[in-house]
């Protein structure tokens, strides 16, 4: 249903121009048109046969007033378009999205281990404890896109960045153990995280500019280039023979602002491959100003999660906008089609006139009879 309410007006102090007819009628000098006369001596005889009363000095036309409402509509209907009319949609909600977190789980052999405690329950493999620890995570992170890479052998984009977190459990969940290989190539794992972590701040310039949304709209948005980019790794051993080292790819992290936590998870006595290496997890996180945690059990990785969402609380906003359509061509099609109705009506008004006989023809026809 129309309402008032649904239109506004971009340049409102144009209205000021509507009595600007008036003062142009009321006190500009009227514009005069010189012609020249003949003197003949049956002057008298002329007026009488004619029926019209002859007048000193100048005439001065008046508008009748149909054409004084006519030019007014038309100059309303003019002013109303300059005004640049514009129809507002319906409230629209938008969301705002404040942090981008890339979670990057271990898939190598060493995570089928069942010795994950669990009150109350049978111990489970490492990767089902993660699986059930970031279903809570992300029903914590409402306001952020996840991602998920999965690596073993090496590493791979499992889910880019989304703010479907239904979508992004699901993938996860089609994970398995070594479905990316038996060995742990952590540095390749954080030089992928890099990588997508880089191409969504270069997307995010280039999709705002393309973009034909309105100031209003452009200006609540937040660049993806200013969110905070988060990366979360698990992994239950050390590198093996990654081609970058995670501490070489930890400085190349820090340099473009990307925060890393580390969670190791399972039993820090292992030895081998599947040994953690502490160091290399502590190096880091803290060359990239993150954390690094410990968790043996479900318990301690819940305790883990809780404490990264306090490290990196959710960010979000939401705002509404209505979206704007100017209409002024509304208003000029209607002075045009004012002004083509008064003229056809002035044309056939003349056109009607010119067939009727005249006040002098009928004057004559009548002496001529009599």
């Amino acid at each position: 249903m129309f309402t008032i309410s649904m239109i506004e007006f971009s340049y409102p102090w144009l209205f000021l121009l509507l009595p600007l007819p008036w003062f142009i009628q009321r006190f500009s000098p009227a514009y005069k048109i010189k012609q020249s006369a003949l003197q003949v001596p049956f002057f008298s005889q002329l007026v009488r046969l004619s029926g019209e009363q002859p007048n000193t000095g100048a005439v001065k036309l008046e508008p009748k007033i149909w054409q004084r409402m006519a030019l007014s509509l038309v100059w309303l209907f003019l002013v109303v378009a300059m005004a640049k009319p514009m129809w507002l949609g319906e409230p629209q909600i938008r969301s705002q999205f404040g942090r981008d977190l890339m979670v990057v789980v271990d898939l190598s052999g060493s995570m089928d281990s069942r010795d994950f405690s669990v009150p109350g329950s049978d111990s489970i493999s490492r990767l089902t404890a993660v699986k059930n620890v970031l279903v809570e995570f992300s029903q914590l992170r409402s306001g952020d896109r996840l991602g998920l890479i999965l690596f073993g052998d090496a590493a791979y984009l499992q889910a880019p960045f989304t703010a479907d977190h239904q979508a992004w459990l699901g993938l996860l969940n089609e994970s398995e153990v070594a479905m990316a290989g038996q060995s742990t190539h952590l540095g390749d794992a954080l030089g992928l995280a890099i990588k997508v972590m880089t191409d969504e701040a270069i997307k995010a310039p280039i999709a705002k500019e393309n973009s034909n949304a309105s100031a209003d709209k452009s200006t609540a948005e937040k660049s993806t280039a200013d969110k905070q980019k988060v990366v979360i790794v698990l992994t239950d051993g050390n590198d093996t023979d990654s081609l970058v080292p995670p501490l070489e790819a930890a400085k190349i992290a820090a340099s473009r602002g990307i925060k890393i936590h580390m969670i190791a998870i399972g039993d820090p006595r292992t030895f081998g491959e599947q040994a953690l290496d502490m160091a290399v997890i502590d190096g880091v996180a803290e060359i990239t100003g993150g954390q690094a945690f410990q968790a043996i059990s479900s318990v301690e990785l819940n305790r883990v999660y809780a404490e990264i969402s306090k490290l990196e609380p959710s960010q979000f906003a939401s705002f509404s906008y209505q979206p704007k359509v100017s209409v002024h061509y509304a208003s000029i099609a209607l002075a045009i089609g004012i002004y083509f109705i008064i003229y056809s009506l002035v044309i056939w008004r003349s056109y009607y006139l010119s067939k009727q006989p005249s006040k002098r023809d009928l004057l004559l026809n009548k002496r001529g009879e009599d």
